[in-house]
């Protein structure tokens, strides 16, 4: 999982370069007319609006906990989340893909194709720097971890990542990179190739590109939002330390909870020797929790049913 500060880099990173790279698009757009660079631009646009609603979402998970949310509030990075996969969905994906359409039934000359070119060149080496920041905060993460005995692959991190602000950065920008090579071979095809439908086509594949973005987003924050137990090693690690408490009694269920990227609930069923009065109840369940804690600096909660 990303810490707060490494997604925090994340986000901010793809965040000024999809602003820049917007503005550069939609500019070349008004010179060349090219509907695949226009697509670009209300990609990156998109992208952008996203950046800002995860930081939203992180800026309001941070608020302590209180009467009506006991357990705080690290939900809303989920929640902030799935509404960004909606944007890809909508915003991005149906506009793209409508664009080209129109595109390809009303075709129309591309001006000044290496202009457009020379942009998508420039987009791409941006794009390609904010995916550097989210990709090292992968390995980061990552790093010296395994599951079964197998380093933890990309899709793995992806299907199994709590953290929105770095899979969801991650996605958008190694969409953004594909993109912008879907763009590339629509400005070749119209603009020096003189197939009037290439530009369109390229913004229906790129359409189409997001959709199955989006959809994979709006899938994994729903699943987040349903409440998703901690990853296989964390609870390995809980239960391994619960198995080193026999002093304090056995361990019978364990079930564990995300409420955010960094908040993770533990809830014991815990036999507890019968001979304790109230007060070594009372002692042992401190101890029991403070060891709990001990496995992963996430665990936020821990509830005994004794």
């Amino acid at each position: 999982m990303a810490e707060p500060q490494g997604a925090l880099k994340v986000v901010l990173a793809a965040l000024a370069g999809n602003l820049a790279i917007a503005v550069t698009k939609f500019v070349t757009f008004s010179f060349t007319g090219s509907t695949s660079i226009l697509t670009e631009g209300i990609h990156s646009l998109v992208d952008t609006t996203d950046q800002v609603l995860l930081l939203v979402g992180q800026a309001r998970a941070k608020k302590p906990a209180d009467d009506s949310h006991p357990f705080g509030y690290g939900l809303e990075t989920y929640f902030w989340s799935f509404i960004v996969s909606l944007m890809i969905f909508v915003a991005g994906g149906a506009a793209s893909i409508w664009q080209g359409a129109h595109r390809m039934l009303n075709p129309g000359e591309t001006h000044l194709p290496w202009v457009s070119l020379a942009v998508i060149a420039a987009s791409a080496l941006f794009e390609g720097l904010s995916f550097r920041t989210a990709f090292r905060e992968y390995r980061r993460v990552v790093r010296g971890r395994t599951v079964r005995g197998r380093p933890i692959s990309l899709w793995s991190f992806l299907k199994g990542s709590k953290d929105p602000n770095v899979f969801a950065t991650l996605l958008e920008d190694g969409a953004a990179l594909i993109g912008l090579g879907l763009a590339a071979l629509g400005v070749v095809g119209s603009g020096l190739l003189g197939f009037a439908w290439a530009d369109g086509a390229a913004s229906i594949a790129i359409g189409i590109l997001l959709l199955l973005i989006a959809t994979f987003l709006a899938n994994e924050t729903r699943s987040l939002i349903a409440g998703e137990a901690a990853a296989e090693p964390i609870v390995e690690i809980v239960r391994k330390t619960a198995a080193g408490c026999g002093d304090l009694g056995e361990l019978k269920t364990l079930k564990t909870l995300h409420l955010g990227p960094n908040a993770i609930l533990v809830a014991l069923s815990w036999a507890f020797p019968e001979t304790w009065d109230r007060a070594e109840l009372e002692a042992g369940t401190a101890e029991l929790s403070r060891r709990i804690r001990t496995a992963d600096t996430r665990i936020s909660d821990v509830l005994f049913e004794a």
